[in-house]
């Protein structure tokens, strides 16, 4: 590796969205190092074997990355930028392969059930769920089949030698996903990407009482503070209770969230920020 240039772990093979989303931020020049799992990635971050991470969070059709919530809560890192990428899913296959010749295709899960219509469309084919969607593209070009596909985006089919064979087979168009980025709370100044509105991200318990949330959220709207999503999470070991995430406009270093904290920290059994950043465009 080169320790001049930025260390950025992410989960997948190369060409992975999220790939793509840590270019889109940090810019061409950082060294990227694909992880297998989220856990491993984390791992990577907390050990310093890598500088940050890019951590997708949240996408617009299949909500929540539930995993990555829960990683939050077991490592300590900070979260010091986010960034949101437009999704396109393509048909892929190795170079020379024809449409018609496609039985089967490959892909993750998640976009695999954003390209609905596609195989509806399309009910002569297989589905086969993969760990990723790059490496669904890694997979069959490895395998050199003449009648297996992948989806993914444009740059797994670059990074492997691979062509496109229809673009934009995604059902909705409107197919977004956030990414965090994230550092060890000793590095969060030597990572700070752009600038511009700010964000704040937090993670809190209270009690299971009887208005114990909205109390505890009371202050962000006496303090006219923009709460942009909330997410709860089971806490382990505690049958029907959560823990709450939440994302507001705004610094931790100013007034009214100052105050808005305070008040919650006061009603809260624990309280924990996870960052303040720079908002994505």
């Amino acid at each position: 590796m080169d320790p001049d240039r930025l260390r950025v772990a992410f989960q997948g093979e190369r060409g992975a969205f999220s790939e793509e989303a840590a270019h889109l931020l940090l810019g061409p020049d950082i060294q990227v190092v694909p992880h297998h799992s989220f856990d491993h990635m984390f791992e990577a971050v907390v050990s310093g074997a890598v500088d940050c991470a890019m951590a997708p969070i949240e996408n617009t059709l299949a909500g929540s990355v539930i995993r990555n919530y829960d990683l939050l809560l077991e490592f300590d890192l900070t979260i010091v930028g986010e960034v949101v990428l437009r999704v396109v899913h393509n048909l892929i296959a190795p170079a020379g392969v024809a449409v018609a010749q496609i039985k089967r295709v490959y892909s993750h899960p998640v976009a695999l059930a954003q390209c609905g219509r596609f195989f509806a469309a399309h009910p002569e084919l297989e589905v086969v769920s993969a760990y990723d969607t790059a490496g669904a593209v890694k997979m069959i070009m490895e395998a050199g089949r003449r009648d297996e596909a992948a989806i993914a985006g444009e740059a797994a089919a670059r990074v492997f030698g691979a062509q496109v064979l229809i673009a934009g087979v995604e059902s909705n168009p409107q197919n977004f996903t956030r990414f965090f980025l994230l550092v060890r709370p000793d590095r969060s100044g030597t990572v700070t990407p752009g600038g511009g509105e700010r964000k704040t991200s937090i993670v809190f318990r209270i009690g299971n009482r009887p208005g114990a949330l909205y109390r505890s959220l009371a202050a962000f709207a006496e303090e006219r503070i923009d709460l942009t999503k909330i997410e709860s999470r089971p806490i382990e070991g505690r049958p029907w209770e959560y823990s709450f995430y939440l994302d507001f406009i705004g610094d931790r270093a100013d007034g009214p969230v100052q105050r808005a904290l305070a008040h919650l920290a006061a009603q809260a059994e624990n309280l924990r920020i996870l960052g303040s950043y720079p908002r994505a465009q």
